[in-house]
């Protein structure tokens, strides 16, 4: 759908603006007034990970005025694979310190806001109605609807992204659009899938180069706004397939029944992740780290079982764990060959998979199940830092 612009144009651009962004100003759809436009508009990219990391870099290389990054999180080794505005000298930074200097080296003439800290239900609304437009970087359900329904509340258009394995997702919601075509994502996801049923790339792997081909078409989608350029994706869903080198865009519509958003709410309990009113609905038995330590060094017999896939397996293993992925373990015919009565303990990476497992196994009669709480990256974090984390 095409849009009119976001915001007004500047009024001038210096000479090193000018020679700068030349390129852009040779494109007549662009030209010199579109590119004061990018110089007056305001971003915030909420995730300087995966998707935020090339989005944010193509913007500000772009012109646009000011930049806010709203990121908690620390760089990680096992980001650099695919968050390419980090780099190893940033292991353990902030990330949105990391990707301020990486833009400052980038462009200069970008004003860079940092907000270092947790978005949520408390802070969303005041930040988001700070910023002419929103590029949602996110990875999980929980802040996609909290962004969502800030930005409805807020009246703010927002470009958001999704990865997974090799498949990406982009499209654009902003449910007071002009032009009466208001969408919003509620309008794709309704509800949330059930927490289990939702894999993060931390438990399922990501293409690291994906990231940059969704990454770039959220910002080409941020430019087109601004700017009011070309069809915009609202009202459009893009699907990226990278094994395939396909894309299909496929229409969204209001969704036939739709709650009014007035305020905002718990998302975390919203989408199932509510970690204590899950333990407590369920009666899940969880161990620590350091009390399975002392467990197996007291000599107690006590059976480790690793419920996650083979490739996570290979990376890193608690020794004298044993294998058997959730889909095997959750099958009648194996929970038939194991004996109840045994002291076992589940873990997977965090804990997740492992709860579910224990919730099947207590449906088939085990009552001395537990769940390694925090999963091999406790391990690896109270226990035994000699392991490689991922």
């Amino acid at each position: 759908m095409r849009l009119p612009p976001l915001v007004s144009p500047v009024e001038e651009l210096s000479k090193h603006e000018i020679s700068r962004y030349s390129r852009h100003l040779l494109i007549p759809e662009v030209g010199l007034e579109g590119q004061k436009r990018l110089k007056s508009s305001k971003v915030l990219v909420i995730g300087a990970g995966g998707l935020g990391s090339p989005a944010l870099l193509y913007l500000a290389a772009a012109g646009v005025g000011t930049l806010g990054i709203i990121d908690f999180d620390v760089v990680d080794e096992s980001n650099l694979q695919r968050q390419i505005i980090h780099g190893q000298s940033d292991i353990s930074r902030l990330k949105s310190e990391s990707a301020r200097d990486s833009i400052n080296e980038l462009n200069p003439y970008v004003r860079v806001r940092l907000h270092s800290e947790r978005l949520e239900a408390t802070n969303a609304g005041k930040i988001i109605s700070e910023y002419d437009l929103i590029v949602d970087g996110t990875d999980n359900f929980a802040t996609r609807y909290l962004v969502n329904d800030a930005c409805v509340l807020a009246g703010k258009p927002y470009v958001w992204g999704s990865i997974y394995r090799f498949e990406g997702q982009v499209s654009v919601f902003w449910e007071n659009a002009p032009g009466g075509l208001g969408l919003n994502y509620r309008d794709l996801y309704p509800e949330p899938p059930p927490a289990e049923m939702a894999p993060s790339c931390a438990e399922g792997g990501v293409l690291g180069i994906l990231c940059a081909s969704i990454g770039a078409m959220m910002a080409t989608e941020a430019i087109k706004l601004i700017t009011g350029i070309g069809e915009t994706m609202l009202g459009r869903l893009a699907v990226y397939d990278a094994l395939e080198m396909s894309y299909r865009f496929i229409p969204l519509h209001k969704a036939p029944v739709r709650t009014p958003i007035t305020q905002l709410i718990d998302y975390q309990r919203f989408c199932g992740v509510d970690r204590s009113a899950h333990d407590s609905r369920t009666n899940i038995p969880v161990i620590s780290a350091r009390e399975l330590k002392t467990i197996k060094e007291n000599g107690t017999d006590v059976q480790l079982i690793d419920v996650r896939g083979i490739e996570e397996w290979n990376i890193v293993h608690i020794e004298g764990a044993t294998l058997i992925p959730k889909n095997q373990i959750m099958s009648e015919e194996v929970l038939a060959t194991m004996n109840k009565e045994d002291f076992i303990v589940l873990h997977c990476k965090m804990g997740m998979r492992s709860r579910d497992v224990l919730v099947e196994m207590q449906k088939y009669g085990f009552t001395n199940v537990k769940s390694l709480d925090g999963g091999i990256l406790a391990w690896i974090k109270d226990v035994d830092q000699s392991l490689p984390t991922y």
